[in-house]
């Protein structure tokens, strides 16, 4: 692709195509957003980076923004979603060995999806992303997903936990929703056996589901949250909050990132900010999404292999009863991009910023090529 304005991408022999995954949960804003463009040019005027070893206003800045918006109190930045994740695990292993724990464990889920780096992938849920890196990093027992009634089997037989790291809607894993009392109870569940409650919210946070984070659907605050994908609208940064009892276990010293929180970056995410709150888009991401939705549901009602339509706000999910990824190529000859994930779940993560009419023609593509699709 060689050029962005809105939902729409044009490759380099002029075809046209409505971009339904936002560079995957990364431009809710849409390509080219002009107040993004517009700080990334002023502040390349300026200064674009310098070291951590110096007061950067404008990470101080988004530094308050973000914790303004989350509820969390203290902000480290990285390049990554990864990086913000690798963030956290560190977090939990100081938590643990200052409670007294030698070998801290992390409680992840099946299915889960953190990164690529070796303790992300490690704290995954899916061989796919595993395998041929053995050995994997220890400290990390399974659990499955949007499953409370497991957790205190396995917090009895496994005295060395002391967090739990979990995606409040499972992105890779097929865009998973869980109950809508989940987060509530592991929040809960945490409190009762003094664990950290760390959430990873890379895809859905910085507005994917309808509020900025998707725990506050839930009215419940984290001692740990990562994001990055949406947060600068394409320009590459991360973010580990901390909050509770994980304030003050990360020191200076402790960690660090050369280009993590850089003047650039830092401008970009505040654009962003700005604009999906000058534009109102955590109230449209809801809006459209739903419509997407209901109109999926309508036109499918009646193909057999269609499981399930799932999702919150823009971050929906198709589960067919057979495997799909020959559906990606079909809808980019239509003009449209999806994403296949978990082999049989059509994702869909568009920008917010969709009209009416561009989220019907999302619809009005793709559920043909559902109806119409055939293994055979």
């Amino acid at each position: 692709m060689i050029n962005g304005q809105g939902a729409w991408l044009w490759d380099n022999n002029g075809n046209k195509y409505l971009d339904a995954l936002s560079g995957i949960a990364v431009c809710g804003l849409g390509h080219s957003h002009p107040e993004v463009s517009k700080a990334l040019a002023s502040q390349s005027e300026k200064l674009i980076h310098c070291s951590n070893f110096f007061g950067i206003p404008n990470q101080d800045t988004l530094a308050e923004k973000l914790c303004q918006l989350s509820g969390m109190k203290k902000v480290f930045f990285g390049n990554s979603g990864a990086e913000a994740n690798e963030a956290a695990i560190k977090t939990a292993r100081l938590f643990g060995r200052q409670k007294g724990i030698k070998l801290p464990s992390i409680l992840v889920m099946d299915n889960a999806f953190h990164g690529r780096t070796l303790a992300t992938l490690s704290a995954s849920g899916g061989r796919r992303v595993q395998a041929g890196f053995e050995p994997l990093v220890t400290g990390f027992i399974r659990a499955p997903f949007d499953n409370i009634l497991t957790l205190e089997k396995i917090a009895a037989n496994n005295p060395n936990i002391c967090a739990i790291f979990v995606e409040p809607i499972q992105g890779e894993g097929g865009v998973r929703v869980p109950a809508e009392n989940y987060l509530l109870k592991l929040r809960e569940f945490c409190n009762k056996h003094h664990w950290l409650m760390m959430l990873d919210e890379v895809q859905t946070g910085n507005g994917r589901t309808g509020e900025y984070f998707c725990y506050q659907h839930s009215k419940i605050i984290p001692d740990v949250v990562t994001t990055s994908k949406g947060l600068a609208n394409g320009v590459p940064i991360g973010a580990c909050l901390v909050a509770g009892m994980a304030t003050e276990l990360m020191q200076p010293g402790n960690h660090g990132s050369t280009f993590g929180g850089n003047p650039l970056a830092c401008a970009a995410a505040l654009a962003t900010i700005e604009a999906i709150d000058q534009q109102r888009l955590l109230s449209r991401a809801s809006i459209v999404g739903q419509r997407i939705i209901d109109n999926l549901k309508k036109e499918l009602s009646s193909t057999s292999h269609v499981l399930d339509i799932r999702g919150r706000g823009c971050m929906i999910g198709i589960q067919l009863d057979r495997p799909c990824k020959t559906l990606f190529p079909a809808a980019m000859a239509k003009g449209l991009i999806i994403n296949v994930t978990a082999d049989s779940v059509i994702r869909l993560l568009p920008p917010f910023i969709l009209t009416d009419e561009e989220a019907d023609l999302i619809v009005d593509i793709l559920a043909p090529l559902i109806r119409e699709f055939d293994t055979d």
